[in-house]
């Protein structure tokens, strides 16, 4: 096991030091059982000593309820251990994942974490539990049983002692030989989840465009390459069967021969025979166990270097010790910014950019598509770094702040808006989880989501279900507004968040923003020329590069971008009307 990982068994520990240890009790009470048995073969039934028998025979039930009971009480622990230990481990991974910035994020896909916190971690958790009691328990008891059937018979004992590394050698090479197609499997794994992931989030396109059929065949390939190397790997794991038996009836051949000379010319008992048999089979079987184990494990070390993959992801962004805290303001400067999705040496999607916005400012930022205007206000919550350059919140450059309380105060409703399982109460909470009815519903007045909501049997009790599907997208984007108002931000970004209501919605929002929140920079992204018009400072950004800026009118006279995006929205929809 990885050391890194086994970090994760933190308040298990007591749990897994007792497992091995109560399987050790186990296993020794197992291995005194046969002894007894042939001292009532060789002694009770040979004498016709039916008091040796019945007192043997009370210290064997004894025995071997005193072995269950470590047994039972071995496997409660185990099971507790590898249970905590997962619980532990996807609590890490969970936690770890939540520190990634955008970029780290970017390294993983959606449906790879998710197979990690899922698959990967459940083969892990079979690992432990068989290492901690099987992997235990098959060595110690080949080890008592071959000392066992040395002190009855050493010529058993020495064929026992060359079949176990024969054997063993043999089970250890057909598990290698599996291992490569098990790592091959969870890679298809991922490919799979994620196949399902997206059919399962775009439904409604796919109904729409009648593709159910296409997307079957997509998943019956990916099904057909998961089934094809599990067979490929169960092929040659099934092999340790038959290997398993035929060495078992040979040594038990072997051993009867052995025997029944040994007792003809008296050296050995017919119950010391049994007992060797008891042994032998004893050993064997550890064997088996251990070979089985052996597969888990393999199987588990791909899964342990996918996951320590993720634990070991460096997060982009930490806090300085020094980090400040407190966001004075919501002016906003971009210092001579450049920024590349690839870091140093990459593509630029942002330019030399220079900006100062004032707190309080209403700013408008369009452009055509691909011209970076969400990249331009995503440097300001410090979801991405800068390449080169900096970006100031409050005459403070956002890297010198705590990243919880700059996004505090950078409230942001990025394009894809989400809403979660939960009451419209719950969601808006988002923004603060101590919020009062009553503020919940001031900020959805705001937002122009209060009207709607109110239309509701439940209101603001409705339960919203997974990803807002029962809820419109204009109703969704009117909550994720309220969500993010309810914060209290020094800074409101809006990214494309009003695409989907329509312009008297859009202006009654923008209007409330002036009257409610005056102190508070808004940012708003938009396609439409009438989300922006009236905007104190709209930002025309055009290949990564701000092209322009100014009020509305300023821009008509001067920038030639503003200008046809306005002669194409403004004076095309008057001649359409």
């Amino acid at each position: 096991m990885n050391r890194k990982l086994l970090q994760s068994v933190r308040e298990y520990k007591k749990e897994s030091i007792m497992t091995p240890i109560l399987v050790i009790f186990e296993v020794f009470m197992e291995v005194l059982i046969p002894l007894l048995m042939a001292r009532i073969i060789d002694v009770g039934i040979a004498n016709g000593d039916m008091g040796y028998i019945l007192s043997i025979g009370v210290v064997l039930v004894i025995m071997a309820m005193v072995s269950l009971f470590f047994g039972a009480m071995a496997g409660r622990t185990g099971a507790i251990a590898s249970s905590g230990y997962a619980k532990n481990l996807r609590h890490d991974i969970f936690y770890k994942i939540q520190e990634f910035s955008f970029k780290n994020i970017d390294h993983f896909s959606t449906s790879s974490l998710v197979t990690r916190l899922t698959t990967d971690i459940t083969n892990i958790q079979m690992a432990y539990m068989m290492t901690i009691r099987m992997l235990v328990r098959a060595p110690i008891m080949i080890i008592l049983s071959l000392i066992m059937t040395l002190t009855i018979n050493a010529d058993i004992a020495l064929m026992l002692l060359i079949t176990v590394p024969i054997l063993g050698g043999a089970l250890i090479f057909i598990a290698k030989k599996a291992h490569p197609h098990f790592i091959q499997v969870f890679d298809e794994y991922d490919v799979l989840n994620n196949t399902v992931q997206e059919n399962v989030n775009a439904a409604r396109v796919v109904k729409a465009y009648v593709r159910a059929e296409h997307e079957d065949e997509k998943f019956h390939k990916i099904s057909g390459i998961v089934y094809k190397l599990f067979t490929a790997a169960e092929k040659i794991v099934a092999w340790n069967n038959p290997v398993m038996m035929f060495t078992m009836y040979l040594v038990v051949l072997c051993m009867v021969y052995i025997g029944g000379r040994s007792i003809v010319f008296g050296t050995m008992e017919t119950g010391e025979l049994t007992s060797v048999i008891v042994y032998a089979i004893q050993i064997l079987s550890s064997l088996m166990i251990v070979s089985f184990v052996f597969v888990l494990i393999m199987i588990a070390e791909a899964s342990t270097d996918r996951i320590t993959e993720v634990l070991n992801e460096v997060p982009e962004m930490a806090d300085k010790a020094d980090a400040k805290t407190e966001v004075s303001n919501g002016d906003i400067d971009f210092e001579n910014v450049d920024f590349s999705y690839a870091g140093e040496g990459g593509n630029l999607s942002l330019k030399n950019i220079n900006l100062h916005i004032k707190s309080g400012q209403m700013v408008g930022i369009i452009g055509g598509t691909g011209s970076a205007k969400s990249t331009l206000v995503q440097m300001i919550p410090r979801l991405y770094d800068v390449t080169k350059g900096a970006v100031k919140v409050g005459g403070i450059d956002v890297r010198d702040y705590k990243l919880e309380s700059l996004r505090d105060q950078v409230s942001v409703v990025l394009q894809k808006n989400v809403l979660f399982t939960g009451s419209i109460y719950d969601n808006i909470r988002w923004g603060d989880e101590n919020a009062t009815d009553e503020e919940v519903q001031r900020v959805c007045r705001l937002a122009q989501a209060d009207s709607f909501v109110q239309e509701f049997p439940d209101k603001y009790d409705t339960m919203i279900v997974e990803g807002g599907n029962n809820v419109s997208g204009g109703q969704k984007q009117r909550l994720c507004i309220a969500r993010a108002l309810l914060k209290k931000p020094k800074v409101l970004i809006l990214d494309d968040s009003t695409s989907a209501v329509d312009t008297k919605t859009d202006a009654m929002i923008r209007k409330a923003f002036r009257e409610e929140i005056p102190d508070t920079t808004k940012i708003i992204i938009a396609q439409r020329i009438s989300s922006v018009e009236d905007a104190d400072l709209i930002i025309v950004m055009d290949d990564g590069k701000i092209n322009g800026m100014g009020t509305s009118e300023e821009l008509l006279k001067t920038n030639a971008i503003y200008q046809e995006i306005y002669q194409s929205q403004v004076k095309g929809g008057e001649e359409n009307e």
